[in-house]
């Protein structure tokens, strides 16, 4: 894309990722793709805001050549020091030598224990402003959104909130970046929920205090580090992360997230009635059989819902390793305070109810119990595995 012009003189020169399949090596995104965004502010001053992964570099330079010459940067504020926002900072310096790079205290640290950088560094504080001509920055320290040294930049005459990692989402941006040009904006919303849980839901009481923060600040746009600039509705997407942040202290909306893995059909068999039991009271439930599924997109739903069933079979005297690496990587996330029920059929001896109860003490989540078998399910087994699901969908609706 070509750069876009948000405000008279304000420009967003951001690159669009669709090659990438794992997003921090972690998350799938060759589907939905991502934008790294950067912004350049034409005044008195010329100031870079963000920067790109080292791959995008390229595209990053072409982009600000096609609208001044990169070596008359006075400025290049630095919101965040992960790669992916600052890959490409040692190829532009090569370019303006004697930019000044602005950061808070630990983003100084940070220059040079990650590029060896030590001159031209300007540490800001929170609050503190920087007057480029016309416009005026103003640095907003959001420690933990997603990385220490975080702080978001506020452009006080246009209003423009350069949020960095806080507010964004996948999904590369087709055609526009704004949110008012975008038909469905729902999914850039889903997209939002995925990068929220998989990026910076384990910092929710720093989300919800740069929540509380910049309620103080006239903001009029959004724009991100990723995803869509909100233009028309800037409110939405901070709304929606005070939300999502929120589900961090309680267990969450009526529903099921569905967790299984089957070595031979035997616990997949099971896993269908109990299903059908969790419908039978009206709640819904999203089945992911964790063999299969992305953890990108089962930790969102892990993240909203209130109930987790968890079908697991015995294996090698513990659980099943796809279902223990889930687990775990909930408890990183701090996906707390929800309520579990456990199955799964065993040859032998059940040990992974076992691993079940220890790794639902970890995760603080209410067991509601367990329902092993031996084998395979009988009809009888079957019938109660039914009952079984509608017990736990009916603990939900009635929570003590």
């Amino acid at each position: 894309m070509q750069p876009v012009e948000i405000r008279p003189s304000i420009y967003w020169i951001g690159v669009n990722d669709r090659h990438t399949e794992l997003f921090e090596g972690l998350w799938t995104i060759q589907d939905e793709g991502i934008s790294y965004n950067s912004y350049l502010s034409l005044d008195d001053k010329k100031v870079l805001v963000d920067i790109s992964s080292k791959f995008t570099t390229d595209e990053l330079i072409d982009q600000i050549k096609s609208l001044t010459d990169p070596s008359s940067l006075d400025y290049i504020v630095i919101n965040h020091m992960e790669p992916d926002h600052t890959g490409g900072l040692k190829a532009l310096l090569l370019i303006a030598p004697d930019v000044k790079l602005i950061g808070t205290a630990k983003t100084k640290e940070m220059l040079e224990s990650f590029y060896g950088i030590t001159e031209n560094v300007q540490v800001v504080a929170d609050g503190e402003e920087l007057s480029i001509g016309k416009h005026n920055l103003k640095f907003v320290s959001t420690p933990f959104v997603h990385w220490p040294e975080t702080m978001m930049t506020f452009e006080t005459f246009e209003r423009i909130l350069f949020s960095c990692d806080g507010f964004g989402g996948y999904g590369t941006l087709n055609g526009t970046i704004f949110d008012d040009k975008i038909v469905d904006v729902a999914y850039f919303e889903k997209q939002a929920l995925r990068y929220f849980v998989n990026i910076v839901s384990t910092f929710t009481k720093p989300v919800k205090n740069a929540v509380a923060k910049l309620e103080k600040i006239p903001i009029d746009i959004v724009a991100p580090s990723h995803g869509l600039v909100w233009k028309n509705n800037p409110r939405r997407i901070i709304d929606l992360y005070a939300q999502w942040a929120g589900y961090g202290g309680k267990h969450g909306d009526p529903a099921v997230t569905l967790l299984y893995a089957s070595m031979y059909g035997n616990t997949e068999k099971l896993m269908e009635v109990i299903a059908q039991g969790i419908v039978d009271e009206d709640v819904p439930v999203k089945i992911f059989n964790v063999t299969k599924a992305s953890m990108a997109d089962i930790l969102p739903s892990l993240w909203l819902n209130s109930g987790v069933v968890i079908g697991a079979p015995t294996y090698e005297g513990g659980m099943f390793p796809f279902m223990s690496f889930v687990l775990e990587l909930a408890q990183r996330k701090h996906i707390f305070n929800k309520i579990a029920a456990g199955f799964g059929s065993y040859a032998w001896s059940g040990g992974s109810k076992r691993e079940y109860e220890e790794r639902i003490a970890a995760l603080r989540w209410v067991s509601f119990g367990t329902y092993e078998f031996k084998g395979t399910a009988d009809p009888a087994e079957l019938t109660e595995g039914r009952k079984f699901g509608a017990s736990f969908a009916s603990r939900l609706l009635n929570p003590e």
